[in-house]
Protein backbone atom coordinates (compact mmCIF):
# COMPACT_ATOMS: atom_id res chain seq x y z
CA UNK A 1 0.00 0.00 0.00
CA UNK A 2 1.47 3.14 -1.03
CA UNK A 3 1.65 6.08 1.58
CA UNK A 4 -0.74 8.51 -0.40
CA UNK A 5 -3.41 5.22 -0.37
CA UNK A 6 -2.77 4.75 3.66
CA UNK A 7 -3.44 8.74 3.69
CA UNK A 8 -6.80 8.60 1.93
CA UNK A 9 -7.68 5.63 4.47
CA UNK A 10 -6.77 7.38 7.79
CA UNK A 11 -8.99 10.71 6.00
CA UNK A 12 -11.85 8.17 5.51
CA UNK A 13 -12.05 6.71 8.62
CA UNK A 14 -11.20 10.49 10.64
CA UNK A 15 -14.28 11.94 8.03
CA UNK A 16 -16.35 9.00 9.35
CA UNK A 17 -15.73 9.49 13.01
CA UNK A 18 -16.35 13.47 12.69
CA UNK A 19 -19.42 12.39 11.36
CA UNK A 20 -20.33 9.97 13.95
CA UNK A 21 -19.68 13.17 16.45
CA UNK A 22 -21.80 15.56 14.03
CA UNK A 23 -24.69 13.18 14.48
CA UNK A 24 -24.31 12.25 18.16
CA UNK A 25 -23.86 15.77 19.63
CA UNK A 26 -27.48 16.80 18.54
CA UNK A 27 -28.39 13.98 19.59
CA UNK A 28 -26.99 13.73 23.64
CA UNK A 29 -25.56 16.86 24.42
CA UNK A 30 -27.17 19.76 26.37
CA UNK A 31 -29.42 22.37 24.52
CA UNK A 32 -30.81 25.54 24.47
CA UNK A 33 -34.06 26.21 22.81
CA UNK A 34 -34.97 30.28 23.10
CA UNK A 35 -37.98 30.81 21.09
CA UNK A 36 -40.03 29.87 18.41
CA UNK A 37 -38.13 31.83 15.29
CA UNK A 38 -35.14 29.00 15.45
CA UNK A 39 -32.96 30.29 18.07
CA UNK A 40 -31.36 27.16 19.45
CA UNK A 41 -28.17 26.17 20.56
CA UNK A 42 -26.50 23.02 21.24
CA UNK A 43 -23.02 22.75 22.81
CA UNK A 44 -20.03 21.65 20.86
CA UNK A 45 -22.36 20.98 18.04
CA UNK A 46 -20.20 22.91 15.49
CA UNK A 47 -16.77 20.68 16.50
CA UNK A 48 -16.93 18.14 14.42
CA UNK A 49 -17.36 20.61 11.50
CA UNK A 50 -14.55 22.93 12.12
CA UNK A 51 -12.06 19.91 13.10
CA UNK A 52 -13.50 18.89 9.00
CA UNK A 53 -13.04 22.50 7.95
CA UNK A 54 -8.74 21.80 9.17
CA UNK A 55 -8.18 19.05 7.15
CA UNK A 56 -9.65 19.86 3.41
CA UNK A 57 -12.48 21.45 1.71
CA UNK A 58 -14.14 17.65 0.77
CA UNK A 59 -14.04 16.73 3.77
CA UNK A 60 -15.77 20.00 5.98
CA UNK A 61 -18.43 19.60 3.39
CA UNK A 62 -19.00 16.04 3.70
CA UNK A 63 -19.06 16.08 7.74
CA UNK A 64 -21.41 19.72 7.40
CA UNK A 65 -23.72 17.50 5.69
CA UNK A 66 -23.78 14.38 6.98
CA UNK A 67 -24.01 16.62 10.29
CA UNK A 68 -27.56 17.49 9.28
CA UNK A 69 -28.76 14.41 9.68
CA UNK A 70 -28.08 14.41 13.45
CA UNK A 71 -30.55 17.39 14.11
CA UNK A 72 -33.02 15.59 11.79
CA UNK A 73 -32.66 12.15 13.87
CA UNK A 74 -32.71 14.08 17.34
CA UNK A 75 -36.22 16.19 16.27
CA UNK A 76 -35.22 18.85 15.88
CA UNK A 77 -37.76 21.89 14.40
CA UNK A 78 -37.00 21.80 10.57
CA UNK A 79 -35.63 25.43 10.57
CA UNK A 80 -32.99 23.96 13.20
CA UNK A 81 -32.08 21.75 10.85
CA UNK A 82 -31.94 24.23 7.59
CA UNK A 83 -29.36 26.10 10.17
CA UNK A 84 -27.27 23.05 10.87
CA UNK A 85 -27.53 22.73 6.80
CA UNK A 86 -25.68 25.89 6.33
CA UNK A 87 -23.00 24.66 7.93
CA UNK A 88 -21.24 23.91 4.87
CA UNK A 89 -21.13 27.48 3.68
CA UNK A 90 -19.12 28.81 6.33
CA UNK A 91 -17.05 25.17 6.56
CA UNK A 92 -16.35 25.52 2.41
CA UNK A 93 -15.21 28.91 2.89
CA UNK A 94 -12.96 28.00 5.73
CA UNK A 95 -11.68 25.16 4.58
CA UNK A 96 -10.77 27.02 0.90
CA UNK A 97 -8.94 29.65 3.16
CA UNK A 98 -6.76 27.49 5.00
CA UNK A 99 -5.82 25.88 1.87
CA UNK A 100 -4.49 28.72 0.07
CA UNK A 101 -3.11 30.14 3.32
CA UNK A 102 -2.22 27.37 5.31
CA UNK A 103 0.12 29.46 7.66
CA UNK A 104 -3.04 31.62 9.09
CA UNK A 105 -3.14 29.39 12.21
CA UNK A 106 0.27 29.61 13.28
CA UNK A 107 -0.28 32.69 15.49
CA UNK A 108 -2.56 33.92 18.01
CA UNK A 109 -3.66 36.65 15.73
CA UNK A 110 -4.11 34.64 12.90
CA UNK A 111 -6.42 32.44 14.16
CA UNK A 112 -8.02 35.01 16.27
CA UNK A 113 -8.88 36.43 13.49
CA UNK A 114 -9.82 33.56 10.93
CA UNK A 115 -12.44 32.23 13.54
CA UNK A 116 -14.13 35.49 13.62
CA UNK A 117 -14.10 35.79 9.89
CA UNK A 118 -15.39 32.58 9.71
CA UNK A 119 -18.20 33.03 12.91
CA UNK A 120 -19.12 36.16 11.01
CA UNK A 121 -20.32 33.84 7.87
CA UNK A 122 -21.75 31.51 9.99
CA UNK A 123 -23.96 33.87 11.64
CA UNK A 124 -24.64 35.28 8.92
CA UNK A 125 -25.48 32.58 6.85
CA UNK A 126 -27.95 31.06 9.56
CA UNK A 127 -29.87 34.74 9.33
CA UNK A 128 -30.77 34.11 5.92
CA UNK A 129 -32.30 30.74 6.31
CA UNK A 130 -34.16 31.52 9.29
CA UNK A 131 -35.36 34.44 7.92
CA UNK A 132 -35.99 32.93 4.41
CA UNK A 133 -37.91 29.67 6.40
CA UNK A 134 -39.99 32.05 8.10
CA UNK A 135 -40.67 34.39 4.94
CA UNK A 136 -41.58 31.11 3.42
CA UNK A 137 -44.13 30.46 6.23
CA UNK A 138 -45.75 34.15 6.15
CA UNK A 139 -44.50 36.09 8.87
CA UNK A 140 -46.74 39.13 9.58
CA UNK A 141 -46.15 42.44 10.10
CA UNK A 142 -47.03 41.76 13.78
CA UNK A 143 -44.84 38.74 13.93
CA UNK A 144 -42.31 41.54 12.98
CA UNK A 145 -43.85 43.70 16.01
CA UNK A 146 -43.31 41.02 18.36
CA UNK A 147 -39.64 40.56 17.91
CA UNK A 148 -39.24 38.59 15.22
CA UNK A 149 -36.28 40.97 13.80
CA UNK A 150 -34.99 41.14 17.18
CA UNK A 151 -35.11 37.69 17.87
CA UNK A 152 -33.30 36.66 14.38
CA UNK A 153 -30.37 39.04 14.49
CA UNK A 154 -29.30 39.39 18.01
CA UNK A 155 -30.50 35.29 19.07
CA UNK A 156 -29.86 33.16 15.94
CA UNK A 157 -27.29 36.14 14.50
CA UNK A 158 -25.28 36.70 17.28
CA UNK A 159 -26.10 34.17 18.82
CA UNK A 160 -24.42 31.87 16.63
CA UNK A 161 -21.40 34.24 16.31
CA UNK A 162 -20.56 33.48 20.06
CA UNK A 163 -21.54 30.05 19.83
CA UNK A 164 -19.28 29.40 16.77
CA UNK A 165 -16.40 31.48 18.69
CA UNK A 166 -16.68 29.10 21.41
CA UNK A 167 -16.74 26.01 19.75
CA UNK A 168 -13.76 27.19 17.06
CA UNK A 169 -11.82 27.28 20.28
CA UNK A 170 -13.02 23.32 21.37
CA UNK A 171 -11.92 22.29 18.45
CA UNK A 172 -8.61 23.75 18.73
CA UNK A 173 -7.75 22.79 21.70
CA UNK A 174 -9.04 19.37 20.59
CA UNK A 175 -7.42 19.56 16.88
CA UNK A 176 -3.64 20.78 18.50
CA UNK A 177 -2.71 17.02 20.33
CA UNK A 178 -4.75 15.15 17.87
CA UNK A 179 -2.19 16.72 14.91
CA UNK A 180 0.65 15.90 16.27
CA UNK A 181 -0.74 12.33 16.70
CA UNK A 182 -2.75 11.46 13.26
CA UNK A 183 0.07 12.26 10.50
CA UNK A 184 -2.31 13.01 7.22
CA UNK A 185 -2.21 16.08 5.06
CA UNK A 186 -4.25 19.03 6.46
CA UNK A 187 -5.16 22.21 5.44
CA UNK A 188 -3.30 23.73 8.20
CA UNK A 189 -1.20 23.41 10.92
CA UNK A 190 -2.53 24.85 14.26
CA UNK A 191 -0.57 26.55 16.90
CA UNK A 192 -2.39 28.94 19.46
CA UNK A 193 1.37 31.14 20.82
CA UNK A 194 0.22 34.11 22.89
CA UNK A 195 1.91 36.59 20.62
Amino acid sequence: MTKSSINKVKIMIISALLCALGILIPMSFPRIRLDAFGASYTLASHVPVIIAMFISPTVAAFVASVSTIGFLIAGFPIVVVLRALTHIIFSLIGAFILKKNDHMLQSFKGTAFFATLISLIHGAAEVVAVTYFNWLNGISVSDYENGFLLSVILLVGVGTFIHSLVDFYIAALVWMPVQQVISIPANAKLKLKLK
